[in-house]
């Protein structure tokens, strides 16, 4: 009963915490700021609501679980529309994700004060309240993280076959949610083959969890002809990166440099974490080691390993306005050092309670539990001292970068609502523009796009043939506003911004 009332606290908690995040972001319009978050949005929207629907809108290079638990919201007109979708799946995620962190805390340190104090680490961190109100995958990636380390942590006080079919599905999910997630599963494997007394159960885990990524390969192979299109297809970040490289840019801070790689990764976690967090981290770590803690550190290190490694050899940048180029861009991919930093404070709370029990079930002293509890709410509240002074960096970087982005979608979207007839059709290119049609409130179904297949390519290749919308929505110079001007389509509305000029046409 103590269990499940300590439970029931954090998720009342955690759904208070992830309600007001979400009211504050819809209230300032800040759910999709991010172009990425707004991508999210339209790719979820585009599964049902388009003229070739089905499996092949999922895409490629992002993976599809987001976008599908995204579906039912993302179909709702009027919450599309608003943005409101977009804070559906994530909200739910960061409950899900504290509560699986607490269980998982709780089980290693067999202290629910130590426990509830990793949960106030993580949950009040802004930039983790700020992206779980988004569209973004963050949030979703965390909760499945979590409930792995927690299966693991299961696993290995119970050797429950349970906990193994709980780990492989936790790891199934997390390798449809982020690229991180493969990097896991050879860790975990490894992990159970070590503890299991019966050593299928991590043949089993592997199985299960594999069915992710071979899935994900299986639907690339199928739509693209290419099993590894995500990594190395034209909308690949790598291809991206090195048609960047062949135009003359400078090479991203950390490619192939471990030394530059690591000092990114870090500013960026330092920016959000906040100083304080990160210094009880790095202490409760020291603890944790010492409560012979290793295994849950190392699993909640691997995330931030695996972007050193990307940001190495794969072409993935993080850019922090301490260091060069001066900017904001993937800071949010620090966010794993926040759980990291979050489970490891949990041991300071250890320091004031009494012996350490011999089973999770064991209670300590009354004097001792109330001072734990302090510690808990002490730690847990000590890094919002820094936030009060401090904007969160992750909506910092989300409302720099998409200023323009935002103005030119408000200015086709209200020459759109003002000029388009439902029904007439309309050419784009998808990415970015889609933002346009949603905030016109056009269905995408009446739009002809580039996941359309051979209708798109046709009318592009051969508009005065194939060229059948009424409209066009382009970047000046792009494919479509090329089909549009050879179609002799009339330029109605011309709109330039920082970095982008928007031209959008009309059939005489």
């Amino acid at each position: 009963m103590r269990r499940f009332l300590e439970l029931a606290g954090v998720l009342a908690f955690l759904t208070l915490a992830a309600a007001a995040a979400v009211r504050y972001s819809l209230a300032r319009g800040y759910t999709l700021y991010d172009g990425d978050a707004e991508a999210h949005l339209n790719i979820a929207r585009r599964i049902l609501d388009s003229r070739t629907p089905g499996p092949e809108q999922i895409g490629t290079v992002w993976l599809p679980l987001p976008h599908i638990l995204m579906i039912p919201a993302a179909m709702h007109g009027g919450w599309w529309q608003s943005g409101a979708a977009g804070a559906v799946v994530s909200p739910v995620a960061l409950v899900l994700a504290g509560a699986f962190l607490f269980a998982a805390a709780r089980r290693v340190y067999l202290s629910a004060a130590a426990a509830f104090a990793a949960v106030l680490i993580f949950a009040l961190n802004p930039n983790v309240l700020y992206l779980g109100s988004t569209a973004m995958t963050e949030l979703p990636f965390a909760a499945c993280s979590a409930a792995l380390l927690w299966s693991t942590v299961w696993f290995r006080d119970s050797q429950s076959i349970f906990a193994i079919l709980f780990a492989g599905i936790a790891a199934f999910a997390a390798s449809l949610t982020r690229y991180e997630g493969w990097f896991f599963i050879p860790f975990v494997a490894i992990y159970f083959l070590f503890i299991a007394r019966r050593k299928w159960h991590a043949v089993l885990f592997g199985a299960i969890a594999l069915l992710g990524p071979l899935a994900w390969l299986a639907h690339n192979r199928y739509y693209y002809g290419d099993a590894l299109e995500f990594y190395h297809g034209p909308w690949s970040a790598l291809a991206i990166y090195q048609r960047q490289r062949a135009a003359g840019r400078s090479p991203y801070p950390g490619d192939h440099d471990w030394r530059k790689a690591c000092q990114y990764y870090f500013a960026a976690a330092r920016l959000v974490c906040g100083p304080i967090a990160i210094v009880l981290g790095a202490a409760g770590a020291i603890l944790a080691l010492l409560r012979k803690a290793a295994w849950p550190l190392l699993f909640l290190s691997l995330a931030p390993i695996f972007f050193v490694l990307s940001m190495h050899s794969s072409g993935t940048p993080i850019f922090v306005p301490g260091l060069w180029p001066y900017s904001f861009y993937n800071t949010r991919y620090a966010l794993a050092v926040v759980m990291l930093a979050a489970f490891a404070a949990g041991a300071i709370v250890t320091l004031l309670e009494a012996p350490r029990p011999r089973s999770p079930a064991a209670i300590g002293s009354a004097p001792a539990r109330k001072g734990a509890i302090l510690a808990a709410i002490v730690c847990g509240l000590a890094p919002l001292a820094f936030w009060i002074s401090h904007r969160p960096v992750c909506l910092e970087e989300a409302e720099r970068n998409s200023r323009a982005r935002r103005e030119w979608i408000r200015q086709a979207a209200e020459f759109l609502q003002t000029n388009y007839r439902r029904g007439s059709g309309i050419l784009f290119s998808f990415g970015d523009l889609t933002g346009a049609l949603r905030q016109a409130g056009i269905p995408l179904r009446e739009g002809l796009h580039s996941g359309n297949g051979p209708a798109w390519n046709a009318a592009l290749i051969r508009p005065d043939l194939f060229l059948r919308e009424e409209w066009a929505l382009g970047f000046a110079g792009d494919e479509v506003a090329g089909a549009a001007r050879r179609a002799h389509y009339r330029l109605r509305k011309r709109i330039a911004t920082t970095g982008a000029v928007i031209e959008i046409y009309q059939r005489p």
